[in-house]
């Protein structure tokens, strides 16, 4: 078995100006997700919905090698990322196909194999 994360991105402020409803409606399709992930023998090992971008806190270091925290995204985009999945599989294709259920609104859906550190 594989784990992939999978990766939300999203324009932030479609979200903050989304109506109950349409939140429910989207919360819904999650559900789907994740039910459809299970009966296809798939594996939810983990996920979250990320706080809006303007909480974010960058870690870098300068130059001379000191610590810089800075506010923010790195990445000056419409889209970030929203939040992400962590499921176990071993039918990359078929993940890929339940995965387009997430992808709405034209942004797409990031699938990524996670680096196995278990050196098997």
């Amino acid at each position: 078995m594989t784990t992939y994360a999978v990766l939300l991105p999203a324009d932030e402020s479609t979200w903050e100006s989304a109506t109950a409803e349409q939140r429910a409606a989207m919360y819904e399709i999650h559900g789907r997700f994740a039910a459809m992930l299970a009966e296809r023998g798939h594996k939810i090992l983990g996920g979250a919905e990320l706080t809006h971008s303007r909480t974010t806190k960058q870690v870098r270091r300068d130059a001379s090698g000191g610590v810089v925290v800075s506010d923010g995204p790195f990445a000056e985009t419409v889209e970030q990322l929203t939040g992400f999945y962590l499921v176990e599989s071993d039918d990359l294709d078929d993940l890929l196909e339940v995965s387009a259920l997430l992808a709405n609104g034209g942004a797409p859906v990031e699938v990524r194999a996670t680096v196995d550190q278990g050196g098997e």
